[in-house]
């Protein structure tokens, strides 16, 4: 007797990647809570979020979350982003040709001697800017790509990295044209 089955084989596993959403939203009570609302009702993470409101006049804000999954599910997240009221715009950042993106970070390192002297240079070769010192600590602030961040993180653990405050990812795009990435939706 044959282990075959008669049916269909399963689909291949879709391989799970980041992507950053940018979302152009009305700037009123409750709006964060139902965008984030919507991730945590469908089991959905969020790895980074920013919000600030960006139009004054307009009373709209930038939200940028940065998520993981398949590509059918960073989809469908886009899609169910764009149905929600107070959302005017949603854009897909990650592989827009014309996407930055950037986060910045405080790091608080405790050394002395040796050790000290080391996070100093490394701060330098980072151009990381000291925003505080004193005799046995550095607060060192950093602006630049998740991977710079981290990869300065990981060389400030054994030199005596105590505290790391990180603000989340922000986007923009370069270029005079507005715009938030792939649009997918519009209706200012």
């Amino acid at each position: 007797m044959s282990n075959t089955s008669v049916y269909a084989p399963s689909a291949k596993q879709e391989e799970r990647e980041s992507q950053t959403i940018a979302c152009i939203v009305d700037n009123e009570p409750g709006v964060l809570a139902r965008v984030v609302g919507l991730f945590s009702a469908r089991g959905y993470n969020i790895e980074s979020l920013t919000v600030a409101e960006t139009d004054e006049a307009k009373h709209r804000s930038r939200i940028t979350i940065v998520t993981d999954g398949t590509p059918s599910i960073l989809e469908q997240i886009v899609l169910q982003l764009a149905r929600l009221v107070p959302v005017r715009r949603v854009g897909v950042v990650t592989g827009h040709p014309q996407a930055l993106e950037r986060e910045m970070a405080l790091f608080k390192v405790v050394a002395e001697g040796e050790k000290r002297v080391e996070a100093a240079r490394l701060a330098d070769i980072f151009r990381a800017k000291v925003v505080d010192v004193s005799n046995t600590s550095f607060i060192f602030e950093l602006t630049g790509t998740r991977e710079k961040i981290d990869a300065f993180r990981e060389l400030m653990k054994p030199l005596g990295l105590t505290d790391v405050s990180r603000t989340g990812v922000l986007s923009i795009n370069r270029g005079p044209e507005e715009g938030i990435g792939d649009r997918r939706r519009t209706g200012d």
